[in-house]
């Protein structure tokens, strides 16, 4: 028997290499391969930071970009949305009629009064005086704190308006003169607006203005024109005239009738009589015989008449004509209609104004008690002469 090695019992050995790396891995790699291996791995390396990166840059501008677009509204939600006050340079801001709280705070906010409509709206609420807001043209100021500007157009002292009365009892020239002045235009102006069909005269009144401008403070906003002004005259009229149920059929007498009443009258409290007495005239037919329908024939504004004022050919002269003169003689006010409408019962026929500085008229029922009540008359005439 033979010595044998561990080489030789072992399968897949053979002898002198069991030891030998190289012969079981493969041929040793040259120095040349070794550094392009190297190389490799440090061109991996490399690349992956380059893309780690590249993928935080990615990262970071997305999220640069969501923060310029998200700044602003965080801002705006965390800013207060009113401004402190009390405002800078002035401004007009004009409150249209019948506009809500929601309206004024959007034109408010538009103006740039208000710093969001929502903070006024706020104020509104909050105030038990909130819902007084007038229309008109308001001076305000930019960037006003919302209780401010709300405190502003409750005051009417900041409202810009051109002021205009009209008193009871004027006729139309006086108040187209009146109107002229507050608008700064000439009389000829308010005279074409008056002959316009766009004026607004109910059928009634039969194309004639007289006694439809009804006597009232109006607060005309600026840029007003004279047929506006005029048009809001007429409808104020026909809104009383609806408020007190007058007949369509019944308002042109009743607007007659009242502006007599209305020139006759020296008190309020003579009105109902006044009225009574132009009814008993009527019921039996007897001329009214008034003085200021003459006054107005003959375009005059005294107290006088004369015996020849009198006997004017004119449809106005309720000293020849019985009953109603063709048209109104002046403008009436709401109390005057109101004593047409209902007057004070009496027997009464006759009144005369016998003391008119003081506006004292005194009532008689008989021809000795208008003789009686003219001669008190005539001797105030003759303590004032001319008048």
């Amino acid at each position: 028997m033979s010595d044998m090695s561990l080489s030789d019992v072992m399968p897949g050995s053979s002898p002198g290499r069991e030891h030998d790396p190289i012969a079981r891995f493969g041929q040793k790699p040259s120095r040349r391969g070794a550094r392009a291996a190297k190389k490799r791995r440090r061109q991996r390396r490399r690349r992956t930071w380059v893309m780690l990166l590249v993928g935080m840059v990615v990262v970071g501008g997305a999220a640069g970009a969501a923060w310029v677009t998200l700044r602003p509204v965080l801002a705006r939600m965390s800013e207060p949305n009113d401004y402190p006050g009390p405002g800078t340079v002035a401004v007009s801001v004009e409150v249209a009629s019948g506009a809500s709280g929601a309206d004024i705070a959007a034109v408010l906010a538009r103006d740039g009064v208000v710093k969001t409509a929502k903070a006024f709206v706020d104020a509104v609420k909050a105030s038990p005086d909130g819902s007084g807001i007038q229309p008109g043209v308001y001076l305000l100021r930019k960037q006003m704190s919302a209780a401010q500007a709300l405190a502003a157009l409750l005051d009417l002292n900041n409202r810009k308006t051109l002021e205009i009365t009209v008193p009871e009892g004027k006729r139309v020239s006086q108040t187209v003169e009146s109107l002229a002045k507050a608008l700064s235009v000439p009389p000829a102006t308010v005279q074409t607006a008056l002959r316009s069909p766009a004026l607004g005269l109910p059928p009634e009144a039969k194309g004639d203005p007289e006694g439809w401008l009804f006597p009232a403070r109006y607060d005309l906003r600026p840029g007003v024109t004279a047929l506006q002004a005029l048009q809001g005259m007429v409808a104020r009229t026909v809104t009383v005239l609806d408020r007190l149920a007058v007949p369509q059929a019944r308002r042109h007498d009743v607007i007659v009738e009242a502006s007599l009443v209305q020139a006759e009258g020296g008190r309020l409290d003579d009105f109902g009589k006044i009225a009574q007495v132009l009814q008993n005239r009527t019921a039996i037919k007897m001329p009214f015989q008034l003085d200021t329908t003459v006054h107005y024939a003959t375009g005059k504004f005294t107290i006088g008449t004369s015996d020849a004022d009198t006997r004017v050919k004119s449809p106005y002269n309720t000293y020849l004509f019985v009953g109603l003169p063709v048209g109104a003689i002046c403008n009436p006010g709401e109390a005057a209609i109101q004593a047409v409408l209902t007057p004070t019962p009496g027997p009464w026929r006759y009144f005369v104004t016998t003391d008119p500085t003081n506006r004292v008229t005194k009532f008689g029922v008989t021809l000795a008690d208008f003789t009686k009540l003219k001669a008190e008359y005539d001797l105030w005439q003759k303590a004032h002469p001319g008048a």
